[in-house]
């Protein structure tokens, strides 16, 4: 009996030093009446109606009650009463006094201080018999609840059922009182509220129990900006490139600047911010941009406008040289040396056809634009070269010219020195007698020998091409000797290039 009350009273007083220690959780103190009823219901032959009426015996209990968690309760509740128990044994009726140390978890179900708190427990428990000297271990169950009379008050009633080792199980019915004590923590922080400076909003330990949402160590009554991290210096405000201007009053967060500029860079303090400034680097006046007024050619332009700033030129070029004087600079003009318009790339067009030089194959002589700007060939003229193609023969088998084709080619060179901006492309053919290569070669020298006719008529080189293609181009059926005549040929194309 003496060891079960030291041990109880060192429980509780360990209990009590912690909660001194922590000073966080709620204590409290249970005082009940208990009914014990060890006879009925028997666990075979349960008689609920005998519950109350046929209560075998009666207690005191004291328990000390600590707060794990926002519901969760450490109970340890010390009983001692009197019951009368069935003997198993001669079935007599005895009175024994019992003692009873339980450990208990208790789960209020609604929040501390209302009016009305259901609470359910379970626990491991022990009963000792001083009357027999007999321990039992138990495994008791509660369900009660707490009705509240004034701040921290409480009426209780509970009903515990305790199931026994040595199969004597019992019900213990009470009713008492709760009182609570210790440091309240209203917000349930975990900062009890005489340490709390904000004791009815849950806040941080750090800054004693005052909230702080964007964590950065600035209670939010005191913080601007309660939801953005900030500075202490900046009251709670964020400021990205520390140059103490807030990121919400900051037109350049990312860039530190001067309150003048609304937190946005004057490099090189002329008084224009950098993004407005075209040399943000070196200072210069508002009218030059920011930049200083410089003039490296000393053409009228400064360095900074001047596209050329090594060449002297004309503002309308922006310092560009521009020796036709235009208005297209000698850089961006395709005919550099006579005026001509922007619209077409600094030409003029010399000829007055509509086709401006640079596209003109023959600026000096009007043509059409189907002819690249170069006049037409007279019909007669282009029929004497087309005659070329039936009236050129050769000797057979040979690439030597007959000589009646000589005043041919002669009317072909007389065109071609009619129309100098025309070229002459030649191409031979053969019919299809006679080997492949061989006929390709025929072709090929009956073309050059044309093309040595004109040069040698004072034809430039360089307006004529020659080529053969011996059988693979015919004209006309190969079968038959009119056709194989037609396919020996050499075709004569004037072609503008």
């Amino acid at each position: 009996m003496k060891q079960l009350f030291t041990t109880s009273c060192l429980v509780m007083a360990l209990l009590l030093l912690q909660s001194q220690a922590e000073a966080q959780p709620t204590h409290g103190i249970t005082f009940r009446e208990n009914f014990y009823n060890y006879v009925t219901p028997q666990p075979d032959k349960a008689d609920w109606k005998d519950i109350f009426s046929n209560s075998e015996g009666k207690g005191i209990e004291l328990a000390y009650n600590r707060r794990l968690a926002r519901h969760t309760w450490l109970l340890v509740p010390v009983k001692f009463g009197k019951a009368t128990i069935l003997d198993d044994n001669d079935n007599r009726r005895i009175n024994n006094v019992l003692g009873n140390l339980d450990l208990m978890i208790q789960e209020n179900l609604f929040k501390h201080g209302n009016f009305i708190t259901p609470t359910l427990g379970l626990g491991v428990g022990s009963t000792y018999n001083f009357t027999t000297g007999d321990f039992d271990f138990n495994i008791p169950a509660a369900l009660g609840f707490n009705i509240r009379l004034v701040e921290n008050v409480y009426v209780n009633a509970q009903t515990q059922y305790r199931f026994s080792t040595n199969n004597n199980p019992g019900w213990h019915h009470g009713v008492g009182v709760v009182v609570y004590f210790g440091n309240e923590d209203r917000d349930e922080d975990g900062i009890v509220d005489k340490e709390d400076k904000c004791p009815d909003v849950a806040g941080v330990a750090a800054l004693m129990g005052c909230p702080d949402r964007d964590s950065d160590g600035i209670t939010d009554a005191d913080d601007k900006c309660p939801d953005l991290a900030g500075t202490l210096a900046m009251m709670g405000c964020p400021d990205k490139d520390s140059d103490g201007i807030t990121d919400a009053d900051d037109a350049c967060p990312e860039v530190a600047g001067i309150v003048a500029f609304k937190g946005c860079p004057d490099t090189d303090s002329d008084g224009i911010t950098d993004a407005d400034d075209k040399c943000p680097t070196e200072a210069g006046p508002v009218a030059n941009m920011g930049c200083p007024i410089r003039d490296r050619d000393s053409d009228g332009v400064v360095d900074a406008e001047d596209a050329c700033p090594d060449q002297k030129g004309p503002a309308s070029t922006r310092g560009c040289p521009d020796r036709d004087s235009d208005g297209v600079a000698d850089k961006d003009d395709a005919c550099p040396d006579k005026k001509g318009d922007s619209m077409h790339k600094g030409c003029p067009d010399t000829d007055g056809d509509g086709i401006y030089d640079m596209d003109d194959r023959c600026v000096d002589v009007a043509g059409p634009a189907s002819n690249r700007g170069c006049p037409e060939i007279k019909k007669e003229d282009r029929a004497r070269v087309e005659l070329a193609v039936k009236a050129v023969q050769f000797e057979s088998g040979k690439a030597i010219l007959l000589t009646k084709s000589y005043k041919v080619l002669d009317d072909v060179a007389a065109v071609l020195k009619s129309y100098p901006y025309y070229s002459l492309d030649l191409r031979g053919h053969t019919d299809s007698q006679g080997d492949e290569k061989m006929n390709h070669d025929l072709s090929h020298a009956r073309a050059k020998a044309c093309y040595d006719y004109l040069i040698s008529k004072g034809i430039a080189a360089s307006r004529l091409t020659s080529e053969g293609f011996g059988e693979t181009k015919p004209i006309a059926d190969n079968m038959y000797a009119p056709g194989r005549a037609l396919n020996r040929r050499v075709e004569f194309d004037l072609i503008v290039k």
